[in-house]
């Protein structure tokens, strides 16, 4: 009998660390249209986009392998980066061995060589100035390589600084798939960026065109960007959509919540089970 509730407790302690994986990070924004979906200037800082911008046309993007290749070193702090230990659980544990490393990417205040652009920096419009909360988290592939073009990364998440202590806010912590990655990069600023009319058709915007060039000058497309995600995020919502459209993020949650649910269930079922088998074999 001891033997069967050592094997019930063992049930116990793995299923609980499958709830403590679980808990982890479940919201993914996968387009444009999940990415409006957050409440950006509230509950989530406006400057963050800036900093999805500029990272999104920094990384290089393998279309053909899905793959996203780093074009830094995050160990020099190259554009705000160190090492983030994940001491609070705050992602999903690495693997065992020293094959991944989680990096945080974007402290405004960090001296190094290679610092983030001024319009990440001091953007041009007041409302997007950054308070260095907002953060972009990466895992990387491959630190025991070398540093080149084996480093890989395979996830993207942005958050915020909560409180003094460093800690970083688990309910506005976002997963960014590679295809978001590819959206944001269509609003490119350099020399291969597509012209605003080609934009704000892809994307069904109705913005003024003049006046987004009036105010970002040649960051319009950057200005384009966050007029679709903000400003229209603020329009009246169109019911006859929204009845047939389920973000991808909200899909996602409630994917993580049924299977929690379920987990929970499954535990306190085997701890009941349990302890009536110990009650029934001290008889």
């Amino acid at each position: 009998m001891m033997k069967m509730s050592g094997r019930v407790t063992s049930c116990c302690v793995a299923l609980l660390f499958v709830l403590n994986s679980v808990s982890a990070v479940q919201k993914k924004l996968d387009s444009i249209n999940d990415l409006k979906q957050i409440n950006f200037g509230q509950s989530v800082p406006t400057h963050i986009l800036l900093l999805l911008h500029w990272f999104a046309n920094t990384v290089d993007i393998d279309d053909n392998n899905n793959i996203i290749r780093l074009t830094f070193d995050p160990n020099s702090g190259d554009y705000g980066s160190h090492h983030y230990a994940n001491f609070k659980r705050l992602l999903v544990p690495l693997p065992w061995g020293n094959e991944y490393q989680y990096y945080t990417v974007g402290n405004l205040h960090q001296d190094t060589s290679m610092p983030l652009p001024r319009y990440v920096v001091r953007p041009p419009k007041r409302e997007y100035v950054g308070t260095n909360r907002d953060r972009i988290i990466i895992r990387v592939r491959g630190q025991n390589t070398g540093w080149g073009a084996s480093q890989r990364i395979d996830q993207v998440y942005i958050t915020q600084h909560i409180g003094r202590q460093g800690e970083y806010d688990p309910d506005h912590t976002y997963r960014i798939t590679t295809n978001l990655l590819r959206q944001i990069r269509e609003f490119s600023v350099g020399q291969n960026q597509l012209s605003l009319w080609d934009l704000r058709s892809r994307y069904e915007s109705n913005a003024d065109e003049f006046h987004i060039r009036n105010t970002w000058g040649n960051l319009a497309c950057l200005g384009l960007l966050l007029f679709i995600v903000i400003q229209e995020n603020n329009r009246p919502p169109n019911y006859s959509t929204l009845q047939s459209y389920t973000p991808q993020s909200q899909r996602q949650n409630d994917e993580g919540n049924a299977l929690m649910t379920f987990c929970i269930l499954f535990v306190l079922v085997l701890v009941i089970l349990g302890l009536f088998l110990i009650h029934w074999g001290s008889k």
